[in-house]
């Protein structure tokens, strides 16, 4: 059975364990046989579909009758007339294959921990925020915020996207088909970020850790964000990522700028024992 943790730590607020893409507050035994589900997580047929008209819903009734059509086994759901309302598709802890038939408002598909979702249309600011596994793949443009906090999964935007793009982003892949705007990238943990049009202002300013590659135009780089060498590794594994999602390099991968921290602003080493056992 996952066990929550309870010390002190925890209660703090603060982690001492490896950030892999999963939720920090529920922990899964590697002797259990299906590891990678939650237990309370509904067991879903994919070649069960649904669709559901949410025009006449809200936000909160539209995701309340997703949850009972996975409950009652329905594993592939196509939610049509969104209206761009916000909040909708969060907090999906679940196997499932979600599709909108049109556009998200504020806040959407925040959340996630297991699902294949599709948009066909726009999603508003703060779209996938603190996205934990799955993909989530926007047919068309996303607001600022854009997959803020996420730490795990492939977060795709086939269109451009706003500022601040994978702010605070601590793991799992963000792949922008288009431009960004100013401060993506900022305080960037982990992870990797691939934007194939024209980067804002200041790219990766504060960025920690993780790799930010660029295949067209950098307005400027932030604070502590320096060039780095492609390596073939990393042409490798672009050329895979880009493949998954119908999606080019204009000028090959091999011609991308790959961007890294300069960590001239880490303290690590500065930090007594004590310190370091609560840093990330």
């Amino acid at each position: 059975m996952a066990k929550l943790d309870t010390s002190p730590s925890s209660e703090m607020g603060m982690r001492t364990e490896q950030l892999t893409g999963r939720t920090q507050q529920v922990f899964f035994s590697p002797e259990e046989s299906d590891n990678l589900t939650y237990p309370w997580a509904s067991n879903v047929d994919f070649g069960k579909h649904a669709d559901l008209d949410v025009e006449k819903l809200s936000a909160m009734e539209a995701n309340q009758r997703i949850r009972v059509l996975m409950q009652e086994g329905y594993g592939s759901i196509t939610v049509l007339n969104p209206g761009a309302k916000h909040s909708l598709g969060v907090g999906i802890l679940n196997r499932l294959s979600l599709k909108f038939e049109g556009s998200l408002g504020y806040f959407g598909c925040g959340l996630l921990d297991g699902p294949n979702v599709v948009v066909t249309g726009r999603v508003g600011w703060s779209c996938a925020e603190n996205m934990m596994a799955g993909t989530l793949v926007i047919e068309k443009n996303a607001g600022s915020t854009f997959g803020a906090a996420i730490r795990g999964g492939d977060l795709v935007c086939k269109g451009d996207v706003g500022s601040r793009t994978g702010i605070d982003q601590k793991g799992g892949t963000i792949l922008v088909g288009g431009r960004t705007g100013a401060f993506s990238g900022f305080m960037m943990q982990r992870g990797r970020m691939v934007i194939l049009g024209d980067a804002g202002k200041n790219l990766g300013d504060s960025m920690y850790d993780g790799t930010i590659y660029v295949g067209g135009k950098i307005a400027d780089l932030g604070v502590d964000a320096v060039e780095a060498d492609m390596t073939e590794l990393d042409c490798q594994w672009l050329k895979r990522k880009l493949d998954l999602y119908g999606l080019k390099a204009a000028n090959g991968v091999e011609n991308m700028t790959k961007i890294v921290a300069g960590k001239q602003l880490w303290n690590y080493d500065n930090l007594e024992p004590s310190e370091k056992k609560l840093v990330l």
